[in-house]
C-alpha cells in the first residue's frame, strides 16, 4: 500500500495547529481546490464544530468537470495529537492521519500522513511512480498554506 508522509512546522503552540486543522469547514482555505463538508455522524460538537470517532466528511476536490468527492470517516480521535480517518470514496480509498507535535518557542510541526489504495484497479508500482510527484507536491502546497493560516486561527480550547 502507497504511503505518503509530509510535514510543515508551524510558528503556533500545538493547540491552535490542532484547532486549525480540526476547523474541518476551513480547510478549503489551505487545501486547494477544496470545499469540507461535515455529514452525519457519531461525533460531538465543540467550539460548534463536530468531532470525534464517527463524524463523517465529504471533501471535495477539483476544477470545472474535473471533481472528485473524497468521504471520509474519523475512525480515531486524540485531541490535540492525531486524528485518523478512513476513506470510503471511488478516487481517494485507504486511511489517513494528521499528528501535532509540540516543539520548542511556541511551535509545532504538522504531520499529513495517507495510505493509499490506488483507484481503478490500476497496479501499485507503475500507479505510485507516477501519482506520487504529483501527490507530494498536493499536499507540500497545502501544508505551506496551512503553516501560513494557523497561527491566526481563532479557535480557543475547550
Amino acid at each position: 500500500m502507497p504511503e505518503l508522509v509530509r510535514s510543515v512546522v508551524v510558528a503556533a503552540p500545538a493547540t491552535t495547529t490542532w484547532l486549525a486543522a480540526t476547523d474541518w469547514a476551513a480547510q478549503g482555505r489551505w487545501i486547494p481546490a477544496t470545499v469540507v463538508q461535515v455529514g452525519a455522524g457519531r461525533g460531538t460538537a465543540t467550539r460548534g464544530v463536530e468531532s470525534g470517532v464517527g463524524v463523517r466528511l465529504v471533501a471535495r476536490t477539483g476544477f470545472g468537470p474535473f471533481r472528485f468527492a473524497d468521504p471520509m470517516e474519523i475512525t480515531g480521535w486524540d485531541p490535540p495529537r492525531r486524528c485518523e480517518v478512513r476513506h470510503h470514496g471511488r478516487v481517494v480509498r485507504g486511511t489517513g492521519a494528521f499528528e501535532v507535535r509540540s516543539l520548542a518557542g511556541d511551535r509545532s510541526e504538522f504531520i499529513w500522513c495517507e495510505w493509499l489504495e490506488l483507484p481503478f484497479g490500476m497496479g501499485h508500482a507503475w500507479a505510485w511512480r507516477l501519482l506520487r510527484p504529483v501527490s507530494e507536491w498536493a499536499v507540500d502546497v497545502a501544508l505551506r498554506r496551512f503553516a501560513a493560516w494557523a497561527p491566526s486561527h481563532p479557535g480557543v480550547a475547550d
